[in-house]
């Protein structure tokens, strides 16, 4: 996506207006700071963002989860016995 500063946008307003129109988005900065974002009017909104638990109920996590391969841990920190 294009950064155009204010001067360059207030020279070539048309023309920038033209290509959001046409699907192409822009950023408007002020002494190199983002400022503003022009894009068309019907320009599709982005996807709503997953919330936390949305997997909850597919993936079942075993009891002994924090146990498994105990005995193979335990051989690579401690050597073979």
């Amino acid at each position: 996506m294009d950064i155009i500063n204010i001067h360059e946008a207030k020279t070539h307003l048309s023309k920038l207006i033209e290509k959001a129109a046409q699907g192409e988005p822009f950023i408007i900065a002020k002494a190199g700071k983002p400022m503003v974002k022009v894009m068309a009017i019907d320009a599709p909104v982005g996807k709503k963002m997953k919330r936390l638990g949305f997997m909850k109920g597919t993936i079942s996590v075993p009891d002994d989860f924090d146990r498994m391969f105990e005995k193979e841990i335990e051989q690579m920190f401690y050597g073979e016995e």
